[in-house]
């Protein structure tokens, strides 16, 4: 067999879709974006269908620059922006509503009300997630409440839900397949991560009836076959995983204690725990890192509102830059005696905090703070807020005396002065790979894996391959007193603060 294997990588701005060799290599991509829809403030919204015709178009652009055939290509692997909700007649598989993004912020007082019932502890027991607008289960809600007859006909059966994920592969397989894998359905609001199922419970609260939902499968199994129209040849989907998930397997985070990282326009990190559910006591998710042969592996989750998209408002809003790969350069040229911090809580604060009414502030500027400060603090705000993650993930688990490997991905990742900072920041060394395509690397490898085509767990971790490693030089009392600035810094700037 040739070893080719398609990922499909729906973002939440674009869909890719990149074709790997037998040894791993991207060999032909294919992207396209789609457009945003913001109908009232803190709404976001997809077209589904915008959504399917840039995954279709992706695909046979990625199939003609690899200048391979869809009979060439041994599986599929599916990875997706996560919490995205659809709903769409089973009939017909049209969506009987734009899709809710992950971002969207309609749900809050729908949540507020379900914290006043005091049910956030059933949620969190049962999923690990805490009662936010973020996940699925309360856009689901809200779809069936604000669609007319939407609940009367998700009832008999005649609807549809799924995340990015279940939609795409319906629509792959012509609608003979309602399926989702266990890391896109823990981040749902209604998947008990302990037995892996649906919970009847979570489902009456949130009024969702169970036949709308689709079949939970590990992350490498049978979806479904292609439907041969689309491509020219029918192709197995044999792997599916949430992006952050995706990105830890790419990184080959497979042993407990191994941490990813991903710096994109947030910042999402992930610690492997093994078979071990910890319930963080630090405001922390608990989430599903991956189903393998029926055996769950768990991980600690941090989510940063703001990494990459400081960058973007030094360079769109302050317009001290002209590009973004300017920024490490700007800060390396910034006074070392000013001590200048940016909580970038532009859209509030994440984890550990989660405080969405914080607002961004800038602490410690003289008369001599410019362009290299401002730089510097947004550079070193992304340090700092992993660190905070870290510590609250090293509070919750213990590493048993491993050290803490952290492998790097995203965007702002090529920046060497990023990562050195980085590895300065959290006293530890910070691992970056050579292949940065991770997100579609890892649902590569469970599709391939599945296939039989790429090597197993064992090998592919071996095959995974550091460009740098960053390891820290900053002295540790120059440490202390930096985060001790940035800690008071955010304290400064919480809500209630």
């Amino acid at each position: 067999m040739s070893g080719y294997v398609l990922a499909i990588d729906q973002g939440t701005t674009s869909s890719r879709a990149i074709v790997f060799d037998g040894k791993q290599k991207v060999v032909g991509s294919g992207q396209k974006e789609f457009t945003q829809i913001f109908p009232q403030s803190g709404w976001v919204e997809h077209d589904p269908e915008e959504i399917w015709e840039s995954v279709v178009w992706s695909v046979k652009a990625a199939l003609k620059k690899a200048d391979v055939k869809a009979s060439d290509i041994c599986a599929i692997g599916i990875t997706n922006q996560r919490e995205t909700v659809v709903v769409w007649e089973r009939a017909s598989g049209k969506a009987i509503h734009n899709a809710i993004v992950w971002q969207d912020r309609r749900t809050a007082s729908y949540c507020e009300k379900l914290k006043r019932q005091d049910l956030e502890k059933t949620f969190t027991k049962k999923t690990g997630l805490l009662l936010d607008p973020y996940f699925s289960g309360t856009k689901l809600s809200w779809l069936l409440s604000n669609v007319k007859g939407a609940r009367a006909r998700a009832a008999k059966g005649d609807l549809c839900f799924g995340t990015i994920d279940s939609f795409l592969i319906w629509r792959l397989t012509g609608g003979r397949a309602h399926v989702t894998d266990a890391t896109n359905a823990s981040r749902t609001l209604m998947y008990n991560i302990a037995d892996n199922s649906w919970d009847d419970d979570l489902l009456d609260i949130l009024r969702v009836p169970e036949a709308m939902l689709p079949e939970v499968l590990d992350c490498a199994a049978d979806f479904g076959v292609t439907e041969k129209s689309l491509f020219g040849a029918e192709i197995p989907i044999l792997g599916v995983a949430g992006d952050q998930q995706a990105a830890t397997i790419g990184q080959a985070c497979f042993e407990p204690g191994m941490m990813k990282s991903t710096y994109g326009t947030g910042c999402f990190a992930l610690l492997n725990t093994g078979t071990d559910m910890v319930r963080s006591k630090n405001r922390l998710l608990t989430t599903i890192a991956y189903r393998l042969d029926g055996e769950t592996t768990y991980a600690l989750e941090g989510s940063i509102f703001i990494a990459g998209a400081a960058v973007q408002w030094l360079r769109d809003g302050l317009k001290v830059i002209k590009a973004a790969p300017d920024t490490g350069d700007l800060a390396a040229k910034a006074d070392p005696t000013q001590n200048v911090y940016l909580v970038p809580a532009f859209t509030g604060l994440g984890a550990p905090h989660w405080d969405p009414d914080a607002r961004a502030a800038i602490y410690g500027m003289t008369r001599n703070t410019g362009p290299a400060e401002f730089a510097r603090a947004a550079l070193e705000a992304v340090c700092y807020q992993t660190r905070d993650l870290l510590d609250a993930m090293h509070k919750d688990w213990k590493a048993n005396g491993k050290e803490t490997v952290l492998r790097v991905d995203g965007g702002m990742v090529a920046s060497d002065w990023t990562m050195q900072r980085l590895a300065d920041i959290l006293d530890a060394p910070v691992d970056r790979p050579t292949i940065l395509e991770t997100t579609a690397l890892g649902a590569a490898w469970l599709a391939g894996q599945r296939a039989g085509v790429w090597p197993d767990r064992k090998g592919f971790a071996k095959s995974w391959a550091r460009d740098t490693c960053f390891e820290p030089k900053m002295d540790e009392k120059t440490r202390a007193t930096k985060i001790k600035g940035w800690k008071d810094a955010v304290r400064r700037t919480l809500s209630a603060g």
